[in-house]
């Protein structure tokens, strides 16, 4: 007899489990990586760059954005409102409700921003068109060292990956508002405060116990689009509204609506969002010429060394420094030197290092520092890599003689 099929309904269910698994999300992101690098350096190469740069939706609402800019803007926030239910459930009932603990990965992100635009800062001095290359580095890509965290770091306790998406979300948004500040040419502030309007009645509604996606999901969106409009990343929406989701259960629930919000999209943004995203923003061109111009360029050299350095010192040194203050507290089952891995980690700037380059510097010096953001963000998360799979392994020792 032949084996009964699943049924459709069962077999998607089994599917989007299978993406929730981070290892999984981590070799879908990796290969979109790889695709983008390899059909942009292609003979159809022409073929990808004219798919990117194609313009699509409506001009009357100022959405006629190009694949690639969609990619980014919008399916972006969908990984960044999962990443903010995510923090909230951390902070308000995780391993992050305490205040010194959470203070850890914040002073851990300051670290990791001023440290690498100082160093990138010195070495860029005087370079024509560079004057925003400092803010390259700030970075860390969430996405990429969690998933390099759950490829090769299988056996470190867990508190090492809330430490780094704490201090990658912190990063990421005090990066995001480094452009609001400093590469933004336009802030529209009616839709500033429409979006701030919209933010509230999402929470009000959250406090109220609705549970309609009719009202969340227009809200949703009218809060993206106004962030678009005022001129901030509109990722910021997807984090903002991330961390107004009620994350206690009340009594009559099986679970809070942040727990089954992350559950249902968690397999879109691993899946989709963030592979799509991946695609597009990676397909830069990497020849013999511009990698000649990684090893001459001041502007690729401070990219280069702030994501290396700047942030293994930047991120490990301010931790230290808090801890032995006594400001903040460090996790006990992690040891220094599983702290100098997640550091190494943090030197994966990749999604909004690329996003910065392409913001922050003309076309010609941009291209240059984004083929930097790809060679320093893979050289870190090799790295990283290595040394996280020695800890790992020193963890399942450990736990074996025990």
């Amino acid at each position: 007899m032949l084996a009964r099929l699943p049924r459709p309904k069962a077999a998607a269910a089994e599917f989007a489990r299978y993406l929730r698994i981070e290892t999984v999300g981590g070799f879908v992101l990796l290969a979109a990586t790889a695709i983008a690098l390899l059909w942009a350096n292609s003979p159809w190469g022409e073929s990808f760059r004219a798919l990117r740069d194609l313009e699509i939706g409506p001009a009357a609402l100022h959405l006629n954005l190009t694949v690639g800019e969609w990619a980014k803007d919008g399916l972006l926030a969908l990984f960044f409102f999962v990443v903010g239910l995510e923090l909230k459930r951390e902070l308000v009932v995780g391993e992050l409700a305490d205040l010194r603990s959470a203070l850890l990965p914040v002073i851990a992100a300051m670290g990791g921003m001023m440290v690498p635009a100082m160093i990138a800062l010195a070495i860029s001095a005087g370079t024509p068109g560079a004057e925003g290359a400092w803010a390259i580095p700030v970075a860390t890509d969430i996405a990429f060292a969690l998933g390099v965290l759950a490829l090769t770091g299988s056996g470190m306790p867990s508190s090492a990956r809330i430490f780094l998406l704490s201090l990658a979300v912190v990063d990421d948004l005090g990066a995001i508002a480094v452009i609001a500040v400093a590469f933004t040419a336009k802030f529209d502030l009616l839709a500033f405060g429409a979006a701030i309007l919209l933010c509230a009645l999402y929470a009000y509604l959250q406090h109220k116990r609705i549970r309609s996606s009719w009202l969340y999901v227009p809200i949703g969106l009218l809060t993206w689009y106004a962030v678009h409009a005022c001129g901030i990343h509109a990722t910021i929406a997807g984090v903002a509204l991330g961390l107004l989701t009620r994350v206690r259960p009340d009594p009559y629930e099986r679970e809070a609506p942040a727990l089954r919000l992350e559950h249902r999209l968690q397999p879109w943004s691993a899946g989709l969002a963030v592979p799509v995203f991946a695609l597009f923003a990676a397909g830069v061109p990497i020849g013999a010429d511009a990698l000649r111009m990684l090893t001459q360029d001041p502007i690729a050299l401070a990219v280069i060394a702030g994501l290396l350095v700047g942030k293994l010192l930047g991120i490990f040194g301010f931790t230290y420094v808090a801890v032995k203050l006594k400001l903040a507290t460090k996790p006990d089952e992690l040891t220094w030197r599983d702290m100098a891995a997640v550091a190494m980690l943090g030197g994966v700037g990749f999604t909004v290092s690329l996003l910065i380059a392409e913001l922050a510097l003309p076309p010609a010096e941009a291209e240059v520092a984004k083929a930097a953001v790809l060679v320093a963000s893979a050289a870190a998360a090799l790295l990283a890599a290595l040394m996280l799979v020695r800890r790992s392994k020193a963890h399942r020792d450990t736990e074996t003689v025990d």
